[in-house]
Parts: structure tokens; C-alpha cells; sequence
């Protein structure tokens, strides 16, 4: 996620790597170079996800499935979510049609689509990778909030 990212025609190109809840709700981005393999990154995007509170008991740190399309289909990403108690349900090269991740899959593009309406996202200002990866963090966070007030979901919003 650092200083890595490439260069080319001028400006710095830059991924941006998402994992969202089934609602399109996302939970954390990491920034790496355009030219970076998705699955090298997998383990650290699960890893970063922050925990999340319940109503009841331990905050849940972890998804219980990962829908992934056929960039993650590595024996080490299965593996690495294995570790983690995760059930794996990602697509299989030459084996799985495309169109059966396609409900799965609008998801996590809605989630990006949402991310690139942020302008300073859409197109890359910063020479540094850690403000892009900070302006993509906080770019989920102000979605999160919106999602939740137009959901009702926080406490004030809630009329009793």
C-alpha cells in the first residue's frame, strides 16, 4: 500500500480494493499499484476489517462467507480463509460461468461505483499513496454514515 504505486503517462496509477458487507456497505480500502494482483492483497483487506458490534456479545471481527470473483481463485487465498474460519465461495477458473457470481458481484461494483462519485477518487490528485488510501477510508466512512441515516439506523434518527 505504500510508495509502490506506478507510474505512467504522467500520473500515478492506483487500485483501489474494497470488501463490502451484503448490502454494499463498505468496510474497509486498501490502495495498491494498478498493476498488482488482486489475491496478493486478500489476506491484509480480511485483516483490516475493523470489529463490528452487535446488540449482544463479543463484536463479530469476521465474515462468516467471502464472495470473491476468479482474480482470488489461489490455493493460498483459500487457504488464508480457511485459517480464518472462513467459508470460501469463490469462482472457479474454467469451471464456474461468470453469470453465476452476477447477483454477488453487482454488489461489491455498486459498492466501488459509490466509492468513485468522490471526485478526489474518480481521478488521483495526490502524489502520496497514504492520502489516497486516507481520502478512500474516509470516502467509506461518509457512506457508511449515509447509508445508516437514510436507513435510521443511528440512535438520534430514531423517533420514540
Amino acid at each position: 500500500m505504500g510508495q509502490d504505486c506506478q507510474r505512467g503517462l504522467g500520473s500515478v496509477a492506483a487500485k483501489i480494493h474494497t470488501l463490502s458487507e451484503r448490502g454494499g456497505i463498505p468496510l474497509t480500502a486498501l490502495v495498491s499499484a494498478a498493476n498488482t494482483n488482486d489475491h496478493l492483497l486478500l489476506e491484509q483487506l480480511v485483516d483490516s476489517v475493523t470489529p463490528v458490534k452487535g446488540p449482544v456479545g463479543r463484536p463479530r471481527r469476521r465474515p462468516g462467507k467471502l464472495h470473491a470473483d476468479k482474480g482470488y481463485d489461489y490455493r493460498t487465498c483459500r487457504a488464508a480463509l480457511r485459517r480464518r474460519g472462513i467459508t470460501a465461495r469463490i469462482a472457479r477458473k474454467g469451471v464456474e460461468s461468470p453469470t453465476r457470481l452476477g447477483r454477488h458481484r453487482c454488489v461489491i461494483e455498486r459498492c466501488l461505483e459509490w466509492v468513485t462519485r468522490f471526485r478526489r477518487l474518480a481521478r488521483r490528485y495526490e502524489r502520496k499513496a497514504e492520502h489516497f488510501a486516507s481520502f478512500a477510508r474516509l470516502a467509506c466512512a461518509v457512506i457508511c454514515y449515509r447509508r445508516t441515516t437514510k436507513l435510521t439506523l443511528l440512535p438520534s434518527n430514531n423517533p420514540k
